[in-house]
């Protein structure tokens, strides 16, 4: 099963991800198990019986009835993988490079936020694993850990900052040079979420870390946030529950940008970085796709926040398929949502993105087991993509066009026995 001995191994230019399965499969043999079970549907049981029921909600919810995040998985059922026989993959290429990093594969974190909910180590461990894997770790505004901390704990692996951006240009600017002080040297601006989406389970029940004071280290470590706090009258350290409060009320304020700051944001990050990418990350449209290309934007995520913000929206690789048709050979497109596994990576790469983030899938294998199961959860998927290349006849993540695809027309009739 996959022979380390394999003189190819020797000769490729990434690891032989596809190990991972051999290593699995022998450790019965040192009467030893897998960590757990990587199928996403057990994955998420298995995180669902670990968290705390805040956790679970906040991790599970989906904006109104799920429609969204029910057609984000119904679009990647209807484009189906041609694998093509006696291919020599002995020596495939995994790797690809996003913004002058070369990576392990065309796989990164998504950024989510508030880990500390999730596992006591907060984003550490999540950093760490993917400084380990050599794949690009983005940070959340709302993240539990200061920024400092996470990038210490990245050490020299790619990193990207995603901002939520407040009303106040002093503490914005402080989030981004500190970002850049850390060594995330990309800016991912998601433009989705001036306010939660009406998520059922966590409405009902009151759920919302940051007012309980839980989840805000990013925020009440900014000097410019604390001297904020400090002109309200709050005591950060004494006062957790009212210093949060502020904090996520300044990032989730309610109160919409337009396209009007966009060339204030990307001026001030050039400026800060040296002239590092600017990126969006929340578009749907290709009217917006184009506006993103009109004003210099170095890169977009074609994203609908994995179905969190707005329910009964267009399923974000349906949105792929004709934003890349638009604009895919003008700017950077890259993508994240309804990500299950490798053979989701490999539709999203084949319809046109240049590279894919994951995100529930790592936070529930850090529900379940802290930084082991991050690695568990991310080596697996890699396994699983190295794997798929191998017997799927593919050498590079440059084979995956739309030729490997057979599409249907879009349909949402596909209705799974249970919603991932």
């Amino acid at each position: 099963m996959s022979d380390p001995n394999n003189p190819n191994i020797e000769k490729r230019s990434t690891p032989q991800w596809a190990l991972y399965q051999r290593e699995n499969f022998l450790k019965a043999n040192e009467g030893k198990t897998p960590p757990f079970n990587t199928d996403p549907i057990k994955l998420e049981e298995l995180a669902r019986e670990k968290l705390s029921q805040g956790g679970w909600y906040y991790a599970s919810s989906n904006a109104g009835m799920s429609n969204t995040h029910l057609a984000n998985r119904q679009a990647f059922y209807r484009h189906r993988i041609v694998p093509r026989q006696l291919v020599d993959t002995n020596l495939r290429d995994t790797t690809t490079e996003i913004f002058g990093h070369k990576v392990s594969a065309p796989i990164g974190f998504a950024p989510l936020g508030i880990n500390k909910i999730y596992h006591p180590a907060g984003e550490v461990p999540v950093a760490k694993v993917a400084h380990e894997l050599n794949l690009p770790y983005c940070l959340s505004t709302a993240g539990s850990t200061s920024i400092e901390e996470v990038g210490e704990a990245n050490g020299s692996g790619p990193r990207f900052y995603q901002l939520y951006m407040p009303h106040d240009n002093e503490l914005t600017l402080s989030l981004l040079n500190r970002a850049w002080k850390s060594g995330f040297d990309v800016l991912m601006f998601t433009t989705d979420t001036w306010q939660l989406g009406w998520r059922h389970n966590d409405v009902a029940n009151s759920n919302y870390a940051f007012y309980r004071g839980i989840g805000a280290d990013l925020g009440l470590t900014d000097p410019v946030f604390q001297k904020r706090c400090r002109e309200a009258g709050i005591d950060v350290e004494k006062d957790v529950v009212a210093a949060a409060t502020k904090w996520i009320d300044s990032i989730w304020h309610g109160r919409a940008w337009s396209w009007e700051t966009i060339p204030w944001l990307i001026e001030k990050w050039k400026s800060i970085s040296g002239g590092r990418p600017f990126v969006i990350k929340g578009i749907q449209s290709v009217a917006d796709a184009r506006k993103c290309v009109e004003y210099g934007v170095d890169g977009i995520v074609v994203s609908n926040h994995s179905g969190r913000q707005v329910d009964g929206a267009i399923a974000s690789l349906d949105a792929l398929e004709s934003i890349v048709d638009a604009v895919g050979d003008q700017i950077y497109v890259m993508y994240d949502s309804g990500v299950r596994g490798a053979s989701d990576v490999v539709k999203a790469l084949a319809l046109g993105a240049k590279f894919v983030f994951v995100g529930r899938l790592w936070v529930w294998g850090l529900s379940i087991m802290g930084e082991e199961g991050v690695r568990h959860v991310m080596k697996s998927l890699l396994a699983d993509f190295d794997i798929l290349m191998g017997v799927g006849g593919f050498n590079s993540v440059k084979d995956f066009d739309r030729s490997i695809l057979e599409s249907y027309p879009k349909s949402y009739t596909y209705i799974p026995d249970k919603v991932l």
